[in-house]
């Protein structure tokens, strides 16, 4: 458990002793595919490493319609920065996209553990700010690139140096969320780069053809007009 601790960035540069403190307020998950882990509003005592499978983090409107935060991937920790609030409540659900297994820390104990050390809570929050400054930029993608722009940068980013197909891990449906865009858009976009001779469908796996061509739409698509943004220029996709 503690060298399984230690792996997390969150947890890496906790001395021995604080790892096993933890440890012993840690039990391990199980869930099997689509299973809640918690639902938007539940009381937040505990945060969450994930050690295998995936996590979605969504939101639901009054409508009931999902909107994707983030998807969770090994080795994330996620509802962490919960426990500086009194009283935390998870602003969002989360569910398994498939069979998954996590670590469930303790939140208050941790935070006590906190209060006790002041390096070790700057350590949480330079590991925090890293988080913040990764969601300032998905912003940024979501306010200046178009869907296609947005698609793009996704498979681009997925790319492993040396490859040219990936596979796409993850629902149709649940990543056109992540990259609020509308699913059929999400499937408009790709029926265009496959028209385009850039990338290739053959099923969950995408071969990336032409790799600069697929690289200056993610970096250079037009952009949304200047001038204010609103919720309603967000949500006009164009493909």
């Amino acid at each position: 458990m503690i060298e399984t601790l230690r792996r997390a960035p969150l947890l890496s540069r906790l001395d021995l002793a604080q790892l096993a403190r933890v440890s012993e307020h840690t039990v391990r998950v199980k869930l099997s595919a689509d299973q809640l882990l918690f639902s938007q509003g539940d009381a937040a005592e505990r945060f969450y490493l994930l050690l295998q499978g995936q996590m979605r983090l969504y939101r639901l409107s009054p409508e009931g319609a999902e909107k994707v935060i983030e998807i969770v991937s090994p080795g994330q920790t996620f509802a962490e920065a919960l426990m500086f609030l009194s009283a935390p409540r998870y602003p969002v659900c989360a569910a398994a996209l498939g069979p998954s297994e996590l670590l469930a820390i303790d939140a208050k104990n941790f935070a006590a553990m906190l209060r006790e050390s002041v390096d070790t809570c700057f350590v949480v929050l330079g590991a925090l700010s890293q988080r913040l400054r990764g969601l300032i930029g998905e912003i940024d993608d979501l306010t200046l690139h178009t869907a296609t722009s947005r698609v793009a940068r996704y498979l681009a980013a997925k790319l492993v140096p040396g490859r040219d197909a990936l596979e796409l891990d993850v629902r149709k449906g649940v990543l056109a969320s992540r990259l609020s865009v509308q699913p059929e858009t999400f499937s408009r976009v790709l029926k265009s780069l496959t028209a385009q001779g850039i990338i290739r469908m053959r099923g969950a796996q995408v071969d990336i053809l032409d790799v600069p061509a697929l690289m200056r739409i993610a970096e250079l698509e037009d952009r949304l007009s200047p001038g204010p943004l609103s919720i309603g220029t967000l949500n006009s996709q164009r493909p």
